[in-house]
């Protein structure tokens, strides 16, 4: 474990850029993802995978890779940003939107873009997501960043909807109080899964708009990330992230309980970066210790003063771990 050097060393983000090509690739099940590449067409390929799940693929992360080096490959999950159908539309079902679903979709995409191995680059839920696909397809991973880790383990997902009440009471008891009485002391997230299904579109919005206040609650001490992101969301988008949000997490991301833990031995010989923040209260640093100690190719980098939504010397650790790898 170590702690990053100054940011002086580190790459400053790189210009906007536009993509190159882009476009919406049907992975069946009536489902199209939205994908597109920028950067170097001949470059050293990376994979972006976002956050949420549901979060939808931020544009900015182009500017974390050098356009001249690397051939940047972003895509929004299903349901999600720009793929379609929407699922902010509750006409949409969610049965084929799983974790196996994800993986298969970029496996797909892969294959679509002709590419051979591609390095992943991803946080939070996405790196949940990047490690899922990593341990099913290790020959097509060439190296591995993640930002915020998380494992998505049932006692990680406890953990932020429950046991960090401690330290957030008042916050919480808005949240508890967000659904109806009989559910306030069982699992609310599948009560806020429920209350996403509902047919009446203020239930949905009412409980759309708690989730995001809550979430907010959980990173709200962090002055030098993004406090109040997910509240900010427009409207579509937030309905998409919670009613995604919830139906993972009530059903454990449909991985088995330590899966990602127990079968990190596949990744051996992919060398990774795990960059993560103390202060980082929606998914604390014992999860990216855990991961480090069983994955011996893995260096973690712990970013003192950061939280789950990052700060300049984390975007700085990121830009470094990716320009290191592009040589």
């Amino acid at each position: 474990m170590s702690t990053p050097d100054s940011q002086s060393d580190a790459p400053q983000p790189f210009p906007d850029i536009e993509p190159y090509a882009h476009g919406l690739l049907d992975v069946g099940d009536g489902q199209r993802i939205y994908w597109e590449t920028s950067g170097n067409p001949y470059g050293k390929p990376a994979l972006v995978v976002h956050g949420g799940p549901g979060g939808g693929g931020t544009r900015r992360s182009r500017r974390t890779f050098d356009p001249a080096a690397y051939l940047i490959v972003l895509f929004d999950q299903r349901g999600c940003g720009e793929s379609l159908p929407h699922a902010s539309d509750p006409a949409v079902d969610l049965a084929h939107n799983t974790t196996q679903h994800l993986i298969a979709d970029m496996e797909r995409l892969r294959e679509h873009l002709g590419i051979d191995r591609w390095l992943l680059f991803g946080g939070s839920w996405g790196s949940t997501l990047i490690l899922a696909y990593a341990q099913r397809y290790p020959l097509r991973v060439s190296e591995i960043v993640l930002a915020g880790v998380t494992m998505t383990r049932p006692e990680e997902i406890d953990w932020l909807y429950r046991d960090v009440a401690r330290l957030l009471p008042e916050q919480w008891e808005t949240f508890r109080t967000g659904v109806p009485l009989a559910d306030r002391h069982g699992d609310l997230v599948d009560a806020y899964r429920r209350l996403m299904e509902s047919p009446d579109a203020p239930t949905r919005e009412a409980a759309a708009r708690r989730w995001c206040a809550w979430e907010d609650a959980v990173i709200a001490h962090e002055n030098q990330g993004s406090p109040g992101q997910y509240s900010a969301k427009p409207d579509a988008a937030l309905l998409a992230f919670v009613r995604i949000c919830t139906h993972y997490f009530a059903n454990a991301a449909w991985l088995e309980d330590g899966q990602l833990l127990r079968d990190v031995h596949r990744l051996t010989g992919i060398p990774g970066v795990l960059i993560h923040g103390r202060l980082d209260l929606s998914a604390p640093l014992y999860t990216a210790w855990q991961l480090a100690q069983a994955w011996p190719e893995a260096e973690l980098q712990v970013i003192d003063d950061a939280g789950h939504t990052g700060n300049p010397a984390m975007g700085a650790a990121v830009r470094r771990a990716v320009a290191r790898f592009a040589r």
